[in-house]
């Protein structure tokens, strides 16, 4: 018998990247902002080598920064020998182009990283689906730059035109994938509207709240489920829905959901527009949120600001500021009660304050009961 031979493969190297922040008015905003663009770079399998801000009023229409900004950016990317630069902010095409062109590497905006993450992540049929819509619509006005080398260089017989055909065809061809990934989506959303409609009579909560808020270990610690979780950004991109079950026999339908983060493409919330109604018919949100945050409140205004997107009418929020073992000492937790009144300080980790937060929803649960019952 012949012996196999086994060909090791190596992974490919991860990308050297250098980030870029437009400076807020907080610095505390701006730093932060850059930290968690680091977060996405690591999640997106980057290693960051150093960052860059800009400091001035207004934008560059031509590069985002200025000229001077520019050469300093790519004196940085030799300096550390980076193939990539990340901008946190969303670039135009001409921007991208001409960003390019200087610093002789690639060059991509804070909604692209956030694409390629959820790209990696999707594990379903339908969030693939989701996935690929968000990033056809994000390319579509992009894809005049992908046909450069057949652009007319000059004038006369046979230069004319076949850069522009290409692109038609492509635009054309684009615009029927997204018209058809709508329709098959739109089928996906009619099947769940299906089993929502035999769920309707039972109490509903959801988990929502800033990516890496400690959701899924929430969820699993309340439902003894164990959907996957990891401490990285954007573990979790499909909804998952078990049951809460009381002493008493009491059941409630608890669903994990996406999370939100700040500049999040407005392509993916549209796109994802099936997953996150689950959020939309619930009873009762679970508002997670990282009591350990330097910025929780920043974080919080930036759910509560995508939430206002998808939500045609608010829904009863109760917040759960969740990882109180990782909070200084208690008078921290004290002060969370005293500005937030009815809020929960939990762990999910270790799970302390987790029974106050299920009986309050299972008393919701009961509540509903009543209701439909009369």
């Amino acid at each position: 018998m012949k012996s196999r031979r086994y060909e090791i493969v190596n992974p490919p190297a991860a990308e050297r990247a250098v980030l870029v922040g437009h400076p807020a008015r907080d610095h505390r905003a701006r730093a932060g902002s850059l930290e968690e663009l680091a977060l996405l770079a690591d999640t997106a399998g980057a290693r960051v080598l150093g960052t860059l801000t800009q400091r001035r009023s207004r934008v560059h229409p031509a590069t985002f920064i200025g000229k001077g900004k520019v050469e300093e950016l790519k004196a940085l990317a030799a300096e550390r020998d980076a193939d990539l630069v990340i901008f946190d902010d969303d670039l135009s095409p001409a921007q991208v182009r001409n960003l390019e062109k200087a610093l002789d590497r690639k060059v991509i905006d804070r909604s692209e990283l956030i694409l390629d993450i959820f790209s990696r992540r999707a594990r379903t049929r339908e969030a693939r689906l989701q996935v690929e819509l968000a990033q056809l619509e994000y390319t579509l006005p992009r894809l005049t730059g992908l046909w450069k080398h057949l652009e007319r260089q000059a004038g006369g017989i046979g230069t004319r035109g076949p850069g522009e055909t290409q692109l038609e065809t492509d635009r054309r061809l684009v615009r029927e994938r997204i018209a058809k990934l709508k329709d098959v989506l739109e089928s996906v959303e009619r099947e769940r509207e299906t089993q929502r409609r035999r769920r309707r009579r039972e109490f509903r909560a959801a988990l929502v709240g800033y990516t890496n808020a400690g959701k899924s270990t929430l969820f699993n610690a309340l439902t003894r489920s164990h959907v996957f979780v990891e401490n990285r950004l954007f573990a979790t991109l499909d909804a998952t829905t078990r049951q809460m079950v009381s002493p008493e026999r009491q059941i409630a339908l608890l669903t994990d959901t996406v999370g939100f983060i700040r500049k999040l493409p407005h392509h993916l919330v549209a796109s994802f527009h099936s997953t996150l109604v689950e959020a939309i018919e619930a009873d009762l949100l679970l508002h997670v949120v990282d009591a350990a945050d330097p910025d929780f409140r920043g974080q919080m205004a930036a759910v509560e600001g995508a939430l206002e997107q998808i939500l045609d009418l608010p829904r009863p929020t109760t917040l759960v500021f969740n990882k109180s073992d990782l909070l200084e000492d208690d008078a921290v937790a004290t002060g969370l009660r005293a500005e937030y009144p009815g809020c929960h300080v939990v762990s999910a980790r270790t799970g302390q304050g987790l029974d106050a937060l299920r009986a309050q929803v299972w008393h919701l649960a009961a509540q509903n009961s009543i209701r439909h019952a009369s």
